[in-house]
């Protein structure tokens, strides 16, 4: 994969050139508390993509340090993700809570320097204490305990003496800083809960800021690249990391988030989308989700390429969902091989065709593709066409089946209509037409024109199934921008899946193996579904309506 320069890429290089460091190490820290979203995927590719380019390691670590959210489900699933985008974790896997050993160690570390203290204010009386951002914080009453009752009280607060909320370890460090985050932050709290690998082991846990650059500097990685909202917390990391005395330190970076136009990247709402039942599971095609994704049938190329397409940069922007369905088409164009599906059938009887006579036309797999094989289709009396493609009142410079008017069958016979049958509703059940026996995959013998060309299959050599097409989830375009007083939920698209039944597909589809993807002529890229028994969702049309932007 070749890779553009960036900001972060001329940091790495800088770094190698100087000698500040020899190998770069990086890492991805999810939190196992959800399933991992196209936003994800791209602090997997920053991370992944810099490790490979300059010969370095790429490690997945689990951030369970926060048991109220985490779950083992979501540990499987991550790995899922990161190994279906070919992201190989070569330097390790590792879980946070492994290192609570140490997270501990080191609190007592501070507490033993001066730096660390326990503090018996509640949480309202902890944001109380905290000022604002244009007004200071006052000292804690608890701040200047001594290293003796400090230890003490940690000790207890680790043995479970102490109730959930009852005190926090907070770093000493400035309660004027104009860095809120650096206004003495908690470290350490109590839980007294079950964690997913721990066990009872702990009722103490460590808080993220203070954990994480204890995982990265353990784990040798040399550049924390992480998103923006992390920037006003880099401090804080630096000061965890130099109190401590590393040698080795780590740096953090930071990256704007992957914002996509009518998507929402809230792991909390997309659970309650899940647990609601307004999607059928994290794995939806409607959900932004990398699972969601696959089960709509994207590859890791078109998600990786995207992410390169939309940029790394420190600037917020919102990328249109249009540069993702683009990378998706673009590469099912060039290898998707083409079959024939019928949405809306409606049947044709060809009245000068033998009812016994059969009869084949050979047609590409892929035009695109010069070495392509080809597949063979049946002819008979009797076939479908999709009910677009006739009207018995066309609009002008309408260039299918229509009264008077003769079509192209895609590969085969040119076709003229003679009549049609209707119900009791004026519906048309059936349609009667003549071939131009003489037109065998050629043009008419004497000369006339016939614009219009359509696709159709046997009745005798088709099966059902059905097609799932999707909308966008949201219909506002900038789901950060909701009005006050609303939520995503006055957003959601009550017509972002349409299950289409009855359709009908060529017989080789029956085998088609589950999340295999297809271009089904004239109507958009497929994939077969990997949860319902005969059904292919649609990835993307054919054609984008507009341009695919980059960013706004």
């Amino acid at each position: 994969m070749e890779e553009t320069s960036n900001f972060l890429y001329d940091i790495i290089e800088d770094d190698l050139k100087e000698g500040r460091v020899e190998k770069i190490h990086t890492r991805f820290p999810p939190e196992p508390n959800g399933y991992l979203h196209i936003g994800s995927a791209k602090a997997i590719y920053i991370n992944y993509t810099a490790a490979k380019k300059y010969g370095g390691s790429f490690n997945l670590r689990y951030d369970d340090t926060n048991p109220t959210k985490e779950d083992d489900e979501y540990v499987q699933s991550i790995y899922r993700d990161l190994t279906w985008l070919g992201a190989n974790p070569d330097g390790g896997i590792f879980y946070g809570s492994d290192y609570f050993d140490k997270c501990y160690e080191y609190a007592v570390l501070l507490i033993e320097k001066g730096l660390a203290y326990v503090c018996d204010l509640s949480a309202d009386e902890m944001r109380e204490y905290r000022g604002t951002l244009t007004e200071p914080g006052k000292e804690s009453p608890y701040r200047n305990r001594s290293v003796e009752e400090n230890l003490e009280l940690f000790e207890k607060m680790k043995n479970g003496e102490f109730e959930d909320g009852a005190c926090t370890l907070r770093a000493k460090i400035d309660m004027a800083s104009p860095n809120m985050n650096l206004r003495d932050p908690a470290i350490y709290r109590i839980l007294h809960m079950n964690h997913h690998r721990q066990g009872d082991k702990w009722c103490v846990y460590p808080l993220y800021d203070f954990a994480h650059p204890i995982q990265d500097a353990l784990e040798g990685i040399t550049h924390s690249m992480c998103s923006i909202e992390f920037e006003n917390h880099r401090p804080l990391y630096d000061w965890v990391v130099d109190s401590i005395g590393f040698e080795k330190k780590p740096h953090q970076y930071e990256f704007a988030r992957l914002n996509v136009t009518n998507t929402v990247m809230s792991k909390r709402y997309l659970r309650r989308l899940v647990e609601t039942g307004v999607v059928d599971g994290w794995d939806d095609p409607r959900m932004p989700t990398l699972c969601g994704l696959r089960r709509r049938g994207y590859t890791p190329e078109s998600i990786f390429e995207f992410v390169k397409k939309a940029g790394v940069a420190k600037n917020f922007s919102i990328v249109d969902i249009a540069l993702l369905e683009s990378c998706i088409r673009d590469e099912l164009n060039a290898k998707a091989e083409r079959r024939i599906v019928i949405t809306d059938p409606v049947k044709v009887t060809i009245s000068n065709y033998p009812a016994d006579k059969k009869e084949y036309f050979e047609t590409s797999n892929n035009p695109n593709d010069p070495e392509a094989s080809k597949r063979e289709l049946l002819f008979t009396r009797e076939l479908y066409i999709d009910r677009s493609d006739f009207s018995m009142d066309p609009p002008p410079k309408y260039f299918r089946l229509k009264p008077g008017g003769e079509v192209r069958l895609m590969c085969a016979y040119i076709i003229k209509f003679v009549e049609a049958k209707t119900d009791e509703n004026g519906n048309v059940t059936e349609i009667i037409c003549e071939a131009d026996l003489e037109t065998r995959n050629g043009n008419p013998v004497d000369g006339r024109k016939v614009k219009g060309t359509i696709h159709w299959l046997s009745a005798e050599n088709c099966i059902d199934c059905e097609v799932a097409e999707f909308d966008k989830l949201f219909t506002i375009e900038n789901t950060g921008a909701i009005a006050e007083g609303q939520t995503y939920d006055d957003y959601l698209n009550a017509d972002s899946v349409k299950v289409k039944k009855g359709c009908k597909a060529e017989k080789c589809l029956e085998n088609a193996e589950t999340g295999e993807r297809f271009q089904f002529v004239r109507t958009g890229y497929f994939c077969k579904d990997t949860k319902y028994e005969g059904r292919f969702n649609r990835i993307v049309e054919l054609k984008d309506s507009k341009p695919a932007a980059k960013g706004k």
